[in-house]
């Protein structure tokens, strides 16, 4: 049996849930993820469980903590928790003055209803730049609402912009039990988890012990469900959770999928970094004679990405560096791009940006996930997925449907040359770059970025 093959058996052998395809809906664009979350607020009936980076002090934010608080003045005994990122909510945006972050929207909202929602912190390490909760899955009721979307006015398409991500809702009992099991359990009970509600809340300084304990209890964790046989008139779904670099099940579990491909991958990223794992099986796959898709933004539709219009910050030259690792990656692979075993593919509409994540393999497998494909994710960050198996290719025609729509903003790339070079950038980003190259800096960028 050759490496391919044994991959495969490994992947087939993961524990599932049995799924019918027509209860996994994928849903095309923003305004529509909006406006399904909204609605499925407003008609649970037991639960509630939003897990997400942040959800912010703007337009979009303020209409779901007001549909949640609405929800639950008209059936008290609905439970409701929202969990975001505990550094994330203490602090202003980036270049934005020191302020008590979103924290401070939480405690107003607090102040204005009688039953209250607890919005609870989750510290993943003592610091943000060293992990966060980049976990993600609303669950109402006995649905799975997920998508790589936080919960802010870009990501909502509540104004002129949108920031473009991928959107599925699954309504499955046992999924949504096992995924909220392991909110309640691991999160909720977590003594480093605290209410951000409250206007005196621990300091993190008194949290270390704490923190130190819940990510050692992260860095084992997995879902618990029970293995169920899959029909052929089925899906199964594989619920998968990491963190960390030794013992990371997910990042285990990627790497053996891209293993396993036999014909096809279509990876989305929207940040050019690979971790090196993800790397060597992406050269792997190439040599075995595997055709390779890869998607994503175009430098101007990262989030981080300044006109040069605008006054320059440092943090703009984000976009610039994962420009730098696409256009050395393009150059080494020119070959197979000529040849159309490789195609890169490269996303821009408008001022939108492009923050899709996931894999698809040989037709037969689909990952949905928050997880960036970046060493960030792969070392530091609490990060999550689904994993579709789809032997019979049940959902192929959604999953075209998906692509296609992905696609239908993207340009390919048919050579190395059409990626703007270090030369044509603009004075302020390429002082920068040729400084971070100067003092050897690129390596651990590259971790925490």
């Amino acid at each position: 049996m050759d490496l391919a093959m044994a991959n495969r058996q490994r992947i087939e052998e993961l524990p599932c849930i049995a799924h019918a395809p027509e209860d996994l809906e994928t849903l095309l664009d923003a305004g529509s993820f909006r406006e399904r979350l909204h609605l499925e607020i407003t008609q649970a009936k037991q639960r509630i469980y939003l897990v997400a980076l942040y959800l912010e002090n703007d337009t979009a934010g303020r209409n779901i903590l007001t549909s949640l608080y609405q929800a639950k003045q008209a059936n008290p005994k609905l439970d409701i928790k929202v969990f975001v990122d505990w550094h994330r909510a203490q602090r202003g945006l980036i270049g934005a003055n020191k302020s008590d972050g979103n924290a401070a929207f939480y405690r107003e909202y607090a102040e204005h209803y009688e039953h209250q929602i607890d919005v609870l912190g989750v510290p993943v390490r003592n610091r943000e730049v060293f992990g966060v909760l980049h976990l993600k899955g609303f669950i109402v009721d006995d649905k799975v609402i997920y998508s790589g979307a936080s919960l802010n006015d870009v990501y909502l398409a509540q104004q002129d912009r949108y920031r473009y991500d991928r959107y599925h809702v699954l309504q499955n009992s046992a999924l949504s039990d096992s995924m909220a099991n392991f909110i309640n359990e691991t999160l909720a009970d977590s003594d480093a988890v605290n209410c951000l509600n409250q206007l005196v809340r621990p300091s993190t300084k008194a949290l270390k012990g704490a923190i130190k304990d819940l990510r050692s209890q992260l860095q084992n964790a997995s879902y618990s469900f029970n293995n169920q046989a899959i029909a052929e008139n089925q899906v199964g779904l594989t619920p998968l959770i990491g963190l960390g670099k030794r013992k990371n099940r997910l990042n285990k579990h990627i790497c053996t999928l891209l293993a396993s491909a036999q014909t096809d991958i279509t990876i989305c990223t929207p940040y050019f970094n690979f971790p090196r794992l993800v790397s060597k099986e992406i050269k792997l796959a190439l040599k075995r004679g595997v055709n390779v898709s890869i998607i994503i933004g175009d430098k101007t539709a990262n989030d981080f990405f300044i006109p040069p219009s605008e006054p320059f910050k440092t943090i703009a030259g984000l976009p610039y560096l994962y420009e730098v690792n696409l256009r050395k990656f393009a150059k080494q692979n020119e070959n197979a791009i000529s040849s159309g075993q490789l195609s890169l593919n490269l996303w821009r509409h408008d001022n939108n940006s492009f923050h899709l994540k996931g894999i698809w393999v040989d037709q037969q497998y689909m990952l949905i996930t928050g997880n960036n494909l970046n060493p960030r994710a792969w070392k530091l960050d609490l990060e999550n997925a689904i994993l579709v198996h789809d032997k019979h290719q049940l959902l192929a025609q959604q999953n075209k449907q998906e692509l296609d729509c992905i696609m239908q903003h993207t340009i390919r790339v048919n050579s190395y040359l059409m990626i703007d070079s270090i030369n044509s950038y603009p004075t302020d980003v390429k002082k920068l770059i040729k400084r971070i190259h100067r003092i050897k800096a690129d390596h651990i960028l590259k971790q925490i970025l």
